[in-house]
């Protein structure tokens, strides 16, 4: 079976509405364009997608197997993650003002820790495994891994930007440093309750 037209517009799909819901690179991406504006949080969107670009590869191309034979490696993983994303909602929450940040010791997620935090991202993991096993053919597998990655990058950059945009719309609105301050602690909680499916699964 080839990547015909059908599963590839069904892959499409699953791309954009898996890329666009939210999730924690979302809330962070929502959250950065309110503190800092959408020009600098331009290479956190470009890491993100890149970073997912060369996940979802690494699974295609037998990562995923690896977990699958040590799947204590996974857990590991998950955990290690589940601690970044508490310091990530940490940083949120104690993010100034809008104007403090222009000048000021904070500083938006680089291109390289966007890309590297993919790696300990539960949700992007699971739509990583979710568009290999589904709609990846056995045929030409190899070619299909390169084409569903590169779709999947051509589709979340886009959507992505939507939340960082939506952030920057919000900065006139949250000039208040009371509002702001509301904001980010509800930006910082929406990132920890992004963790409940992992602590569900680990008391269950």
């Amino acid at each position: 079976m080839t990547l015909s037209l059908d599963l590839l517009l069904g892959f499409a799909l699953f791309a954009l509405v898996t890329s666009i819901t939210p999730g924690p690179n979302n809330t962070m991406l929502l959250a950065s364009g309110v503190n800092f504006g959408f020009n600098r949080t331009i290479p956190h969107m470009l890491g993100i997608t890149c970073g997912f670009f060369v996940l979802v590869v690494a699974v295609g191309f037998g990562l995923g197997a690896v977990f699958q034979t040590y799947p204590i490696l996974y857990t590991i993983l998950r955990y290690v993650g589940a601690a970044y994303l508490l310091y990530l909602a940490w940083k949120i929450a104690h993010s100034g003002p809008v104007g403090d940040n222009v000048q000021g010791e904070a500083k938006p997620i680089s291109y390289l820790g966007a890309a590297a935090f993919q790696w300990v991202n539960p949700k992007a993991w699971i739509m990583a495994i979710g568009a290999i096993s589904t709609y990846t053919p056995m045929q030409g597998y190899f070619t299909n891994v390169l084409v569903i990655a590169a779709v999947f990058a051509i589709i979340n950059l886009p959507s992505v930007g939507v939340w960082a945009a939506c952030g920057t719309l919000l900065r006139n609105v949250l000039k208040d440093p009371r509002w702001l301050r509301v904001f980010n602690w509800g930006m910082a909680a929406l990132l920890v309750v992004s963790l409940y499916p992992l602590l569900l699964e680990s008391f269950s």
